[in-house]
């Protein structure tokens, strides 16, 4: 029998206890083997394309920017490594736009070793996996996000036009908004079009006042 290689991983953190502890994690798990280690957004990006690894465990908030961002650029350039946060913060806007990003999961800091050896398995094989609360909190912000309009602030929402809006209110650029949602830039301004003329507003600053009153 064939033994199957073991599940690349790079960690990604910029607190050297953490990754010295996840180090001694995941070096008991027979099966997973940290290939890496980064600090920052950019040493994320540049390792993950170095090393190619199958996952990339990481913080939201890194000192020079976003873990959000590094997962776009490192899945723009390897669409097949899964990126898996882990987080202190249960930020419901930033679990969206890590899911929008196509992260495959996200996960607080609070989770058990064992746990957490699991959830990089079960990532490694394709599958998404979601902290309890964040995917409640997810949950619940879609949720309202789909009820129906009873402010008078025009048609409903299309759920595509609906995750638009909800990067619009994170302060996104079209072309960030189009790397998150693989979409092209003109399709974004052609949903960003249909939901200025549902919402009846014509500024960007409207747009995102609505979501944040909706959310």
């Amino acid at each position: 029998m064939v033994k199957s290689a073991p599940i690349r991983l790079l960690l990604v953190d910029d607190h050297e206890i953490v990754c010295m502890g996840l180090r001694t994690l995941f070096g008991r798990a027979q099966d997973v083997e940290v290939v890496g280690e980064a600090g920052t957004t950019a040493g994320a990006v540049a390792e993950a394309a170095r090393l190619e690894p199958d996952v990339v465990l990481m913080d939201v908030r890194l000192p020079d920017g976003s873990g959000v961002d590094a997962c776009r650029e490192i899945l723009a350039a390897r669409a097949d490594t899964r990126v898996l946060f882990l987080t202190s913060y249960p930020d419901e806007d930033v679990m969206l736009a890590a899911v929008f990003a196509g992260a495959r999961g996200y996960l607080l800091k609070e989770i058990g070793g064992d746990a957490l050896v699991r959830a990089v398995r079960t990532v490694a094989t394709g599958q998404s996996i979601l902290d309890a609360a964040a995917a409640q909190a997810i949950t619940e912000r879609m949720r309202s996000l789909s009820l129906p309009d009873a402010t008078g602030e025009g048609e409903s929402l299309s759920p595509q036009e609906k995750r638009v809006l909800a990067l619009v209110a994170q302060g996104k650029t079209n072309k960030e908004i189009a790397a998150a949602l693989g979409l092209s830039d003109k399709t974004v301004k052609n949903y960003l079009s249909n939901v200025f003329q549902k919402l009846h507003i014509s500024r960007r600053a409207q747009a995102a006042a609505i979501y944040s009153r909706r959310g």
